[in-house]
């Protein structure tokens, strides 16, 4: 309490510390800067694990821990890291397919949550929302991708250029298997989920047959822009990132750029990659959250779309190498449709064969927990 030789000096009379003559206010209902961001109330550390992690699909809720399911894992980034070679086919279609794509999804998330995190000052929150990543499986598909990379897509690249119709058709049975596969993991489908799909399917065939030209000297925003685009399409199914770039007409100065080691064209090209991934992955995951089928149809129709860059004749040889579509050429037909069928068998029946060990699995876990 204050003594009268101590009575606080009223607010009009007080100076400040700069200078007896310094304009005085009285800022007594003054409560600072107002802060645009919501978690500044929140010291760092401390943020909750709800906000650390955010909304998941329950399909991307449980743990990846069993040896089968590791080795599946590793298989598919295998799979996927071969798919990511031929323009028309994705790494997500095969994510897909393999029934681990709303992890995928959730996972990228959250790495772009934590990079969100450190960018607004918050490290402690980072490292924690950092160790919220299912590091176990990034770490396997990782490692089954490099794999493939490093051994694999020499010559499957060789019978791109030599067997293109061979090869473009047993992509396409793949594609179409996929599909099918993908729209038995809908939950509850219905009529509308099939026009979804059907627009989604007629959108992407028409915009496939457009492309811009050669950009012969691109500025650096429509790289990064570039950038922001290709990378969707690792967690997009049916569309390479290599043939949106074709698209874009920036593929060739994109392989220039790699091929002269151009650290700044690259690095304008990867920082778009990475705000293009960290946005995406987020609004994917939320659309997946609240309207997983809806989503699912939409990306159903997206694959079955893409297969014009997939049609065994485009009107210049090589996978995805026009999307001008072509006819047969004497007995390929019987060949090609051959080895489509095949493809289109084994994905369906490995699709068949995931979903029941997937639901011998949940069954497993369902029983577990009514035991406790």
């Amino acid at each position: 309490m204050a003594t009268d030789d101590e009575q606080p000096e009223p607010a009009h009379e007080r100076r400040d510390d700069a200078g007896a003559g310094a304009e005085v206010t009285d800022d007594s209902g003054d409560d600072g800067p107002i802060s645009l961001d919501p978690l500044d109330e929140i010291p760092d550390g401390e943020l909750p694990l709800e906000e650390l992690v955010g909304e998941r699909p329950v399909e991307a809720m449980a743990p990846m821990r069993r040896p089968a399911a590791l080795v599946g894992t590793f298989v598919t980034g295998g799979v996927m890291g071969a798919a990511e070679v031929v323009p028309g086919f994705s790494g997500g279609t095969v994510a897909l397919v393999a029934g681990i794509y709303e992890r995928l999804v959730a996972n990228v998330r959250q790495g772009a949550r934590t990079l969100s995190l450190l960018v607004r000052a918050r490290p402690r929150d980072a490292w924690r929302a950092l160790l919220t990543i299912d590091w176990l499986f990034v770490a396997v598909l990782g490692v089954g991708m490099m794999t493939v990379l490093f051994t694999v897509v020499g010559p499957l690249s060789t019978l791109l250029e030599e067997q293109p119709v061979e090869m473009s058709s047993v992509f396409l049975g793949l594609v179409l298997g996929a599909a099918v596969v993908a729209s038995r993991r809908l939950r509850e489908p219905g009529g509308i989920h099939l026009g979804v799909a059907l627009l989604a399917a007629a959108v992407t065939f028409v915009a496939l047959g457009f492309t811009s030209g050669v950009v012969e000297e691109p500025n650096l925003l429509f790289l990064a822009l570039g950038g922001a685009v290709a990378v969707t399409a690792w967690i997009l199914p049916g569309v390479s990132g290599s043939f949106l770039l074709l698209l874009m007409g920036l593929y060739p100065a994109v392989v220039a750029a790699a091929a002269d080691r151009d650290l700044g064209v690259l690095t304008i090209f990867a920082l778009g990659c990475v705000l293009g991934l960290a946005a995406f992955s987020t609004v994917l995951n939320w659309l997946l959250v609240r309207a997983h089928d809806l989503v699912l149809a939409a990306l159903i129709g997206l694959m079955v779309g893409s297969v014009r860059v997939l049609w065994p004749w485009p009107s210049e040889a090589g996978v995805g190498g026009s999307p001008e579509l072509g006819a047969p050429v004497g007995t390929e037909a019987f060949l090609a449709a051959a080895l489509g069928l095949t493809a289109f068998a084994l994905v369906y029946m490995g699709g068949l064969s995931a979903s029941a060990v997937q639901r011998r699995v949940q069954r497993r876990r369902e029983r577990r927990s009514g035991l406790r």
